[in-house]
């Protein structure tokens, strides 16, 4: 019986070797390649740097934090998220990024720069109906205000306010 093991294992063994050395032979007549990186115009192996986003403008910020505040009811005075009139949203939305405004439209007027209205860009207060509203421009022809008692903070089309637009004005930090 030991016997026939031995032979068992020499024939395998016998087998075995030509698989081997072919397995090596191919190995060894594989063409080579030359290294990407220095051939003209091939792709780099090192992953190409993305560029970094653009971090959003002081406006961009103003709306997101504005647009946080959607749903909360008008208040008359009122210049938190239990409650906000029109020129306590502006000075709410600013003052949590560093700016501080007055409490009232008209005042807010005197700040920042005039814009064009063909200039807006999101977060330019706009004025209304005699500097007596305000409201931030959010982009594609909208504004977030706090319309009015018994309305909730909202966006509305500026075209549906369009005949009593007053004036806009660009915030920056100083």
């Amino acid at each position: 019986m030991a016997l026939s093991i031995r032979i068992c294992l020499l024939a395998l063994c016998l087998l075995l070797v030509p698989v081997a050395s072919a397995a090596a032979a191919t190995k060894r007549s594989l063409p080579t390649v030359a290294n990407p990186a220095r051939i003209s115009g091939a792709v780099p192996l090192r992953p190409v740097p993305r560029p970094k986003p653009k971090p959003p403008t002081l406006g961009q910020r103003a709306v997101r934090i504005a647009a946080g505040e959607l749903g909360v009811p008008y208040r008359y005075g009122g210049s938190s998220p239990s409650g906000f009139d029109c020129s306590g949203l502006v000075a709410y939305v600013y003052a949590k990024l560093g700016i501080r405004l007055p409490h009232n439209a008209a005042a807010q007027y005197s700040y920042g720069r005039a814009v064009d209205r063909g200039h807006l860009k999101p977060g330019d207060l706009i004025f209304f109906h005699g500097l007596g509203h305000v409201g931030l421009y959010v982009g594609r022809g909208r504004i977030i205000h706090a319309p009015q008692s018994g309305e909730l903070v909202s966006i509305q089309s500026l075209a549906s306010r369009s005949g009593s637009v007053e004036g806009a004005r660009r915030l920056t930090r100083s």
